[in-house]
């Protein structure tokens, strides 16, 4: 496994925007002989699922005044909140079937809750969809999606979280709380630290990635690591995505407006799932579908082929027939999908 550092003329870059968009130049331009593994450690900072309305998220006015930057990347997933003392993991990971890995979490939890239980860690265990949690709380969650033929995957590693900030600058959807059981986003979040084993209780965040990156790569040394270097003209790319995309405030709130009606609820599995439709003489005129579940392909693809479409069964299924609705949704079946927009219970 390649390593690559987030390091500009020898400084570590920090911006979230610039690290997002150094992962999509990766994804796009560097293809090498094995997977990569790239970690990063940021300003602190909110960023939202790829399906998510910023407006619902997160509380701009606390964001705001505190200076935290927001940024909206291009998996799925729920909104976190990443800082400096918390490092996080992202990874590109060759494979001949892409798509049947996709949503297999174990793929890249199983790895680091070996070398955690190394550390100390103990009663870890992959929860929900997408999350690591410690005796039930939440030290790690992971994004996924497949572009290229890889793999694109990536994890945080809740060492020392800051509780204040999370429990304020957050604003989850509500079921999506409820459906955990508990009141608050502090309720549900672990610590790492205070499970590590007793020569690990002081250890720093850099020296704790270290540990890690050693373990993944299967080396005593970090100066042992087969490292591809990112070159100026890699970065000058960097720097154009950014400013195309990450640091775009267009990108990051995207065009979310009012809607007529509305249906929101949790699937097991799925995530939480919101549709907002304008209807106009029983048809769908406009329609948005935001959330925090995870997709292979552009959700606005499905948004277009239920667009002009009668508000009823029949012609749902009609328009969806062709369609495999669990690439835009994964793990959402058709009947799923259609009793939630017509607001049918299911059994």
């Amino acid at each position: 496994m390649y390593l690559i550092e987030p390091i500009r003329d020898g400084q570590w870059v920090y911006d979230l925007g610039t690290i997002l968009s150094l992962h999509a130049y990766v994804r796009d331009e560097i293809f090498l002989d094995d997977d990569i593994i790239i970690p990063y450690l940021v300003n602190p900072a909110v960023q939202i699922g790829l399906n998510q309305n910023a407006y619902e998220e997160v509380n701009l006015p606390y964001l705001e005044e505190q200076g935290l930057d927001l940024v909206r990347r291009e998996t799925g997933g729920g909104t976190v909140y990443l800082d400096d003392r918390n490092m996080s993991y992202c990874f590109f990971i060759r494979t001949d079937k892409p798509n049947d890995v996709f949503g297999n979490f174990k793929l890249i939890y199983d790895p680091i809750v070996k070398v955690l239980k190394k550390m100390g860690v103990q009663a870890l265990d992959q929860e929900g969809r997408n999350d690591l949690t410690l005796d039930g709380k939440k030290v790690s969650g992971a994004a996924m999606t497949v572009v290229n033929g890889r793999i694109y995957a990536g994890y945080s590693l809740l060492l020392d979280p800051d509780y204040e900030v999370m429990d304020t600058v957050l604003r989850p959807n509500s079921k999506k709380i409820k459906s955990h059981g508990v009141k608050s986003v502090r309720s549900r979040i672990g610590s790492l630290r205070q499970a590590l084993a007793p020569e690990y209780q002081d250890i720093s965040v850099w020296d704790f990635s270290d540990k890690v990156l050693q373990e993944l790569l299967g080396i005593s040394d970090l100066n042992q690591a087969k490292r591809y270097t990112l070159t100026e003209d890699d970065w000058a790319g960097i720097d154009q995505i950014a400013r195309d995309r990450y640091n775009n405030w267009d990108w990051t709130y995207g065009h979310f407006g009012d809607f007529d009606y509305q249906v929101d609820e949790r699937f097991e599995g799925v995530g939480t799932l919101h549709v907002g439709l304008k209807i106009k003489d029983a048809t769908i005129d406009h329609i948005q579908i935001t959330g925090d579940f995870f997709s292979v392909k552009n959700r606005t693809e499905l948004e277009d082929r239920l667009q002009g479409v009668r508000l009823d069964r029949k012609a749902l299924e009609e328009a969806l027939s062709d369609m495999d609705l669990a690439s835009y949704i994964n793990k959402m079946d058709q009947d799923q999908f259609i009793n939630f927009i017509l607001e049918i219970p299911t059994s």
